[in-house]
């Protein structure tokens, strides 16, 4: 594994001439088109659809998996679709719940190297298979009318503040973002109050109430009704 990473650092550092890079980067954004279309075509006929965030490497049984197999259940049986990152753990169980009540089971799977291949409970009309992150998280946002944020590693974090910047630069609408496990997400938001809030000024008061943490299934999805309600949205579709 050091040997391939080695590998990889001198080749970013060899000698390339203009005409391989002008040919290089020209194909790669054809590449970027084509997943832009199919993800495109496919997710503009899935009707209101909920993203659900959340580690790939939450065990079947747990705590959070059971939880977010109930959110994708309850998400589903009003209507709503799922779209998760199609893999295993917290991914795996929203498409789970979505799957047990028939409801649309969305999977944006990502190539790895390690760890990631597409769960079963995705609809196989509906599982997009991406080799760009940012690709994929474009889908995320743009096919979404809310984000429901399990425990999770870097992957998570970055799908989390991705909403939070698109909804506080009002470059998407107000959806509601739901972390839910307070003591999950404790630290991060105590960071997030006392240094970019309090000592440094990164952030506006207002900003903290884009989000709202939750502790059960039945707390997550109420968010998600209550904002349907408030705007008079229909949920089926």
């Amino acid at each position: 594994m050091e040997n391939q990473e080695n590998e990889r650092i001198k080749k970013a550092f060899q000698n390339k001439n203009w005409p391989e890079i002008k040919s290089s980067d020209s194909w790669n954004i054809f590449k970027v088109m084509a997943e832009f279309v199919d993800g495109y075509e496919t997710l503009s006929k899935i009707g209101p659809c909920v993203s659900v965030f959340g580690s790939a490497r939450t065990k079947p049984g747990t705590k959070y998996y059971e939880m977010a197999t109930e959110i994708g259940q309850k998400l589903a049986s009003v209507g709503l679709g799922v779209i998760t990152g199609g893999g295993p753990g917290i991914m795996e169980a929203g498409n789970l719940g979505a799957h047990k009540e028939k409801g649309a089971s969305v999977g944006l799977n990502i190539e790895l190297t390690f760890e990631q291949s597409s769960n079963p409970y995705i609809d196989r009309d509906k599982l997009i298979n991406f080799n760009f992150f940012f690709v994929r998280k474009v889908m995320f946002m743009k096919y979404a009318q809310g984000f429901i944020v399990l425990p999770g590693g870097f992957g998570t974090l970055d799908e989390l503040f991705e909403a939070l910047t698109l909804i506080q630069t009002q470059k998407t609408a107000m959806f509601p973002i739901i972390l839910v496990g307070s003591s999950y997400w404790k630290g991060l938001i105590d960071w997030m109050k006392n240094t970019m809030l309090e000592e440094e000024a990164n952030i506006s008061t207002e900003d903290l109430d884009l989000f709202k943490i939750v502790d059960t299934a039945d707390e997550a999805v109420n968010e998600i009704f209550d904002f349907y309600s408030k705007y008079s949205l229909s949920l089926n579709f």
